[in-house]
């Protein structure tokens, strides 16, 4: 059972992510005075827990750069409060998802069902140790279907997250050095991309890859060793483990029925350039 929370994830996620790339997303936030760039995304990610410092938001995103989310926040709650940014960013899922779906299908029936269902697996959730999915799951349900299935992915994707930073934690794994982990595998960010959309140096970059050398998690040529295949399987049993509580709220049709109506939408939204393709290899 554990396993399906990994599969779930590869074929519901992008629903959720596509917002942090759409453009309907910075064009809001800019409209409110947000400054363009990291900013909206540090503030809309971070609004549901409140106007809370950079310490706070630094911890639950884990992998970027504390001194790029100082130079943004709290400055942004001085231009936008959270309720705000939360209305701005929802109306950005909206326009997006109706963009790249079209109108048909963002009110579809298909739609409509995979909502359902994925908000049954989230309300199986719970809150300890999941300070970024407890933020968000207690938002209030948007209505429009479309909107229904982002946010239930949105939080999925969120309690996912938590787990995966307590797994990376307990395996000794910083956040930078997870990006450079991560830049290693095929179908993961490049490394330039990675250590730019997060905003490292050069130098804490190669620190970071320094010092996963050292551990035979990397080799000379920055390529994941079998020690660190390893590791990171271990990292992902343990995420999954910690991940599969919404997964067992739904019987096995259900489970199958989500992934197959869920994955089309994630191919769908792939198709029409949710994604940047420049940031992976």
């Amino acid at each position: 059972m554990t396993k399906i929370a990994r599969h779930a994830k590869a074929a519901l996620e992008l629903i959720h992510a596509m917002i942090y790339f759409a453009p309907e997303g910075e064009e809001r936030y800019t409209a409110l005075g947000l400054k363009k760039g990291r900013m909206g995304y540090y503030a809309s990610r971070s609004a549901a827990m409140g106007p809370v410092g950079p310490g706070v938001v630094a911890a639950t995103f884990y992998n970027f750069n504390p001194e790029s989310v100082a130079e943004h926040i709290p400055a942004a709650w001085e231009i936008a409060s959270p309720s705000r940014v939360l209305d701005a960013r929802l109306d950005a899922a909206d326009a997006a998802l109706r963009r790249m779906l079209g109108d048909e299908i963002a009110s579809s029936p298909d739609i409509a069902r995979a909502a359902d269902l994925a908000r049954e697996a989230a309300e199986g959730c719970t809150p300890e140790g999941k300070p970024l999915y407890a933020a968000h799951a207690d938002l209030a349900w948007p209505e429009p279907p479309h909107l229904r299935l982002w946010h239930a992915v949105t939080l999925l994707r969120e309690f996912r997250g938590d787990a995966h930073i307590a797994a990376l934690q307990h395996a000794g794994i910083s956040g930078i050095q997870s990006l450079v982990l991560h830049s290693t595998l095929p179908g993961g960010f490049k490394p330039e991309a990675a250590r730019l959309l997060r905003e490292w140096s050069d130098q804490q970059w190669s620190q970071a890859a320094d010092q996963l050398r050292e551990r035979d998690l990397v080799d000379a040529d920055d390529h994941i060793t079998e020690e660190g295949e390893k590791l990171r399987e271990e990292v992902e049993v343990a995420t999954d483990a910690m991940s599969v509580a919404p997964w067992q709220r739904l019987d096995q049709e259900q489970l199958q029925e989500l992934i197959s109506g869920g994955g089309a939408v994630s191919k769908a939204l792939y198709k029409a350039g949710a994604v940047p393709s420049d940031l992976f290899a």
